[in-house]
């Protein structure tokens, strides 16, 4: 007879006495032993809503395999039984192998084990892509946003925008971006109209050139790895405003930009933290990096409170201040 066929099901939607393969990250193998001299490890694997920890016995069938073959770090497939027990969730492994290449055909996600943007990532590189063609009217401007935002394409539908505070998931740079160039567009829009006797006049182009730029130096400043994001050597020593520029002055050249609309946008990027403490060498100096400035610290401090509020369990009607933004949050009695 052939094997029997099992389903698919993410290891936190499981159910007490549920059997099905799943893929899971190991995150720990602790050698230990019970206070009757009982050889053990004790294991855990998740996915990104659940950890189960639970023993293997030395004497179990698994007991070899886990020694010299289980990994912390590495991604499996399992075939297990899960229950749930007064000594918390448990595994009964039926089957267990590392996972592959080949396993994402099934569903496997080396980033399953993060938390990711409630937004497709395609659709909002697609949004993004369709608010620079429409709102940039300047060709050589556009094609430099076009050529960065489509070279950069795989790298954007997944980095996170920080390792912690605002939109730190899969995606969040994404996100982040997204939401700042339609704030731009918006404010752009705006001022343009109330102050139209300004002198020079505000530069849309270089206002929403700006927002979809401002934060693109995060792909070389950040490494999104299957567990955490990490900073790479250049995100470290430079830092993303920097990287941002340089990447702009990589691709200038062959947009055709000229030397004053550069030297904008380098600013904008520059700029957009506002503060030195925040990594900016100069404050927003021009109307366009002061609206990108902005844009951006709205869209960054918003998703702190949402996730704030989302996440404090302080009882009463204000939150902790213990969190990203290191102060209370009103949130009332309801």
């Amino acid at each position: 007879m052939p094997p029997r066929a099992m389903p698919i099901v993410p290891l936190c939607e499981m159910v007490d006495g549920q059997e099905a393969d799943f893929f899971a990250l190991m995150t720990s193998k602790q050698e230990a032993t019970t206070r009757d001299g009982k050889p053990y490890f004790k294991v855990a694997f998740r996915d990104a809503r659940r950890e189960v920890a639970f023993p293997v016995w030395g004497d179990s069938a698994w007991a070899v395999d886990c020694r010299d073959g289980w990994t912390p770090g590495a991604f499996y497939k399992i075939r297990a039984v899960y229950r749930e027990t007064s000594y918390g969730p448990q595994l009964d492994i039926h089957k267990i192998r590392e996972a592959t290449e080949a396993d994402t055909a099934d569903g496997f996600d080396p980033l399953m084990c993060q938390a990711r943007s409630r937004f497709d990532p395609a659709t909002m590189h697609e949004e993004l892509l369709g608010l620079v063609r429409e709102h940039v009217v300047h060709p050589p401007l556009r094609t430099l946003v076009e050529t960065i935002l489509d070279a950069n394409r795989a790298a954007l539908l997944v980095m996170p925008a920080a390792r912690h505070n605002h939109h730190a998931y899969v995606a969040g740079l994404l996100e982040h971006t997204l939401n700042v160039t339609r704030t731009c567009v918006y404010l752009a829009d705006r001022y343009v109209e109330y102050y139209p006797d300004m002198n020079p006049s505000l530069d849309k182009d270089l206002v929403v050139a700006g927002g979809a730029l401002h934060d693109v130096g995060k792909l070389r400043e950040l490494d999104a790895g299957p567990t955490e994001t990490r900073y790479t050597p250049e995100g470290e020593l430079v830092g993303h405003l920097l990287l941002g520029r340089d990447m702009v002055r990589e691709a200038s050249a062959g947009a055709g930009l000229d030397a004053g609309r550069l030297l904008r946008i380098e600013h904008v990027i520059l700029a957009h933290q506002r503060l030195p403490e925040w990594g900016s060498p100069k404050p927003p100096m021009t109307p366009e990096a002061l609206l990108v400035h902005y844009a951006d610290d709205v869209d960054a401090k918003y998703n702190m409170m949402a996730a704030i509020l989302a996440a404090d369990t302080t009882p009463g009607p204000v939150t902790s201040r213990k969190n990203a933004l290191h102060q209370k949050v009103f949130r009332g009695n309801s």
